[in-house]
């Protein structure tokens, strides 16, 4: 089992921890952001196929930012799955 932080861009979240166990996000905690909304996601994801959460959640906008906090758990998990591959 793994943790990952990352620091996302362009939205209210400040910081993004996942757990991760090979290919499956075992958590997530959201530091910021909308609580109601952040624990939805987190209780819908938990357990999710890391592939599975890109598909779902990338290109997800907020307020016409060019990004979301879904958006930018997409992104994390692709960071995270390039230093993988580096």
């Amino acid at each position: 089992m793994e943790v990952f932080n990352y620091k996302p861009k362009g939205v209210c979240s400040t910081n993004m921890k996942l757990t991760i166990d090979g290919d499956t996000l075992v958590d997530i905690e959201v530091t910021n952001g909308c609580e109601g909304n952040l624990k939805g996601i987190r209780s819908l994801v938990k357990g999710m196929k890391l592939t599975d959460i890109i598909e779902k959640l990338e290109g997800i906008d907020c307020h016409m930012r060019g990004t979301s906090c879904p958006d930018q758990i997409a992104t994390a998990i692709k960071e995270y799955l390039g230093v993988l591959t580096k």
